[in-house]
């Protein structure tokens, strides 16, 4: 029998987050009938570097890789990693004050990529820094270790830097909420352009399927994806944490309030010159 569906390469985080959106999608959960999917698993820094050259036609995007990549890709109006008061958190393994920390002159921090929006969050805050990149994964081992003072610390590490002894410097989605009253937004997923616009809408529809699908059979899900969870992978409690920050009413639609967040971050980014223009937000529906 021909199979006449047509072959769609998905690649997203390896992260609890990304598993569950996509959990039932992954597990032929929500009907599909016009799409052969395969999954693709890297970390979102080497996805916003492979967005570059084309590689997947649907993907997961750090909002500050996307201005570059607007012209080959659409963002999806759902599949986005949006919150209300918490984000990545800048750590270290002594505790100082933030104010202390803008003291010391050009801090070395571990940083989970440059064109991560942690980065991007981190330099509208901080400004002056000598960012090094290194695995998102291993950034916590590397500041508990003393190989760098500070890290960025995105994902599962968000909620597991205290039990390793590390201290909180600032959580940049707390500091983003006094500043804007809005959530923070830090990633999303993006299409291929040259996708029809009905196979764009039905990809969209796909994905927001499964999201759904997981929210709704979270006590389902979430121990399916536990090996995804890293550093949480012992506690399932944690680990539904972790998902509840990440996949919320924001993941399955941005929304009004969702878009304006988006908007805003690319608003600051354009004023204090971390991007070069505003990019057209033309979301999927």
């Amino acid at each position: 029998m021909i199979n006449l569906k047509k072959k769609i390469l998905l690649a997203h985080s390896p992260d609890a987050d990304d598993a569950f959106m996509f959990y039932a999608l992954a597990n032929n959960l929500v009907k599909n009938e016009n799409f052969e999917i395969k999954h693709i698993l890297k970390d979102i820094q080497t996805l916003n570097k492979e967005a570059e050259i084309l590689k997947y036609d649907v993907q997961a995007i750090s909002f500050f890789a996307y201005p570059d990549l607007e012209k080959d890709y659409q963002l999806l109006s759902c599949g986005g990693s949006l919150g209300y008061g918490y984000g990545p958190l800048l750590v270290g393994s002594k505790s100082i004050s933030f104010q202390e920390l803008k003291e010391i002159k050009n801090p070395v921090i571990a940083v989970p990529g440059e064109k991560t929006t942690a980065f991007l969050l981190l330099k509208l805050l901080l400004k002056d820094f000598k960012p090094v990149a290194v695995p998102f994964d291993q950034i916590l081992e590397n500041v508990l270790s003393g190989k760098y003072p500070f890290g960025l610390v995105i994902h599962e590490g968000q909620l597991s830097f205290q039990k390793l002894g590390l201290k909180k410097i600032v959580d940049l989605g707390e500091w983003w909420l006094g500043k804007t009253n809005l959530p923070v937004p830090l990633g999303g997923n993006i299409i291929k352009r040259s996708f029809s616009n009905d196979e764009k809408t039905e990809i969209n529809t796909l994905i927001k399927k499964s999201i759904s699908y997981g929210i709704e059979n979270k006590e389902k899900v979430i121990p399916e994806i536990m090996s995804y969870a890293r550093e949480l992978s012992d506690s399932n409690s944690l680990v539904d944490k972790f998902v509840s920050m990440y996949v919320n009413q924001f993941t399955v639609d941005y929304g009004n309030i969702g878009k304006i967040a988006i908007r805003k971050l690319y608003q600051m980014a354009l004023e204090d010159g971390l991007i070069d223009k505003m990019p057209e937000l033309d979301f999927v529906e």
